[in-house]
């Protein structure tokens, strides 16, 4: 027997994710929760564990693929006819009624709790061999599975392979091709759909990839056919490959787009500045840092002091950490700090839950542990969740202010800029201070410019003498 395993929801009813590497191939035997393969949501990386204890009879998508939740991933049992690209993996139609009612485990395996797979099928799907779909129209069915005749002409069977490479790209719902020369595509520029497969099972091979991108092969017939958007844009422009770079559009850098277009155009924003001499600031942070006074394993930055004088600043003004709920504002008495975090995927901003009652150790902890989560691409969706107010640290970059913009669901957020040496009157004379530029976004909507403004100046006296955030 065997059995498909389709891809679950990991949380926060997220409806697809894309494969990024599998950690399993083919004829491997597998146990339970071992890691099959790592994917990636709209939030964060996560690794599958397997829900069966067997062996992998075949993987059924490939690297690179974006699926929806429920689309089956892998086969484990009987691998007779199975193939780990996409276009072997759909079944043929009228098979997808389960075996039995409340079914036990597959043959040979135990199954992990409450991740199980469904009962297997009560059909095998006939196979004429590796890598060849089930045909996408079911009344070629009966045609598929007939044995050929003992006379089949030539051209007969020369055109079967042929048959089978339309079926297979259909099933795979986008062209198909190995992870290699998908990478090379993009690296290149190119678009895969357009270009015109010569592999045996209608994938688009290496060679094709290269004649598309020298403009010449059977490869260039489909790429010299531009949409009239694009036939304009790319006019005398010469290569497109060499030109321009098209980079997809999904994950955690789509979900961060929606969300920021979502604030932008939903929340009235206000922006104000405040330059703040942070010199006091800066030198408790060199007395952190030399003592080990937090702990041997703890990193200090300025950034701590200000998520200190952040949660310091709040609980002078709490309107600032509210929303707006339907016709009510919600006055959050907590805060679950969050810290924009640039990653190579994208923009996220995991939140540190309970950031108002936390000392420094703890809260160097915090920053600690999200950065290098953040940083791993594992952060998960519930650390991405439940945020009251955010710091944006632009100041790493190398910029001195900005106008950020409010995470949804909160009401605002802080920008931390560089820190500069500049010319400042202290007393009557002008001396070198360390200074920097706070900026906070607010919604209009929920506070008032007198709120931003008390809430903004707290912060900037609380890193002017960190001695109050330690009251």
């Amino acid at each position: 027997m065997s059995f498909e395993f389709p891809l679950p929801d990991v949380g926060e009813g997220l409806t697809e994710a894309d494969i990024v590497s599998w950690k399993v191939a083919v004829g491997d035997t597998v146990t339970v929760n071992q890691i099959l393969v790592e994917i990636e949501t709209a939030k964060s990386l996560v690794e599958l564990p397997s829900p069966q204890a067997g062996e992998v009879g075949a993987l059924l998508v490939e690297e690179g693929q974006t699926i929806e939740v429920g689309t089956p991933i892998i086969r484990f049992g009987d691998s007779d006819g199975g193939s780990d690209n996409a276009g072997a993996s759909a079944p043929a139609a009228g098979e997808t009624q389960a075996a039995t009612e409340g079914g036990g485990d597959a043959e040979g395996g135990a199954t992990l709790v409450g991740y199980g797979a469904k009962a297997a099928s009560s059909k095998r799907r006939p196979r004429k061999g590796a890598g060849v779909a089930a045909p996408a129209n079911p009344s070629q069915a009966p045609a598929a599975q007939e044995a050929p005749a003992p006379a089949a002409a030539p051209a007969a069977a020369a055109a079967a392979p042929a048959e089978a490479t339309a079926p297979a790209t259909a099933s795979a719902g986008k062209p198909l091709a190995k992870p290699p020369v998908r990478k090379l595509a993009k690296d290149l520029g190119l678009d895969l759909a357009a270009i015109a497969p010569t592999g045996s099972r209608g994938e688009v091979t290496r060679d094709d990839v290269k004649a598309a991108a020298s403009g010449t092969g059977a490869a260039a017939t489909a790429a010299a056919v531009p949409s009239a958007g694009s036939a304009a844009a790319s006019a005398g422009a010469g290569s497109s490959g060499e030109l321009e770079e098209r980079i997809p559009f999904k994950g955690v850098a789509k979900m961060m787009a929606k969300a920021m277009v979502e604030s932008a155009f939903t929340m009235p924003h206000v922006t104000e500045f405040l330059d703040v001499d942070v010199t006091e600031t800066m030198a408790f942070v060199r007395r952190l840092k030399s003592t080990k006074f937090l702990g041997e394993d703890i990193k200090v930055s300025p950034l701590l002091l200000v998520a200190k004088a952040v949660a310091w600043a709040v609980a002078r003004n709490p309107r600032i950490n509210s929303c707006l709920e339907g016709d009510e504002i919600v006055v959050k008495k907590y805060v679950n700090l969050g810290i924009a975090a640039a990653t190579p995927r994208g923009l996220i901003v995991p939140n540190i839950k309970g950031a108002h009652a936390m000392g420094l150790t703890d809260l160097a902890q915090g920053i600690q542990d999200l950065t290098a989560l953040a940083r791993s691409g594992k952060t998960p969706p519930a650390d991405q969740s439940g945020g009251t107010i955010t710091i944006t640290n632009v100041g790493v970059f190398g910029v001195d202010a900005g106008t950020p913009i409010i995470n949804p669901g909160e009401a605002a957020i802080l920008a931390f800029g560089q820190i500069r040496k500049k010319p400042w009157v202290v007393g009557d004379e002008i001396v070198p201070r360390d200074i920097t530029t706070l900026s906070v976004s607010a919604d209009h909507r929920v506070v008032d410019g007198e709120i931003i403004s008390k809430f903004l100046a707290d912060v900037g006296r609380g890193l002017e003498d960190p001695t109050l955030l330690l009251a």
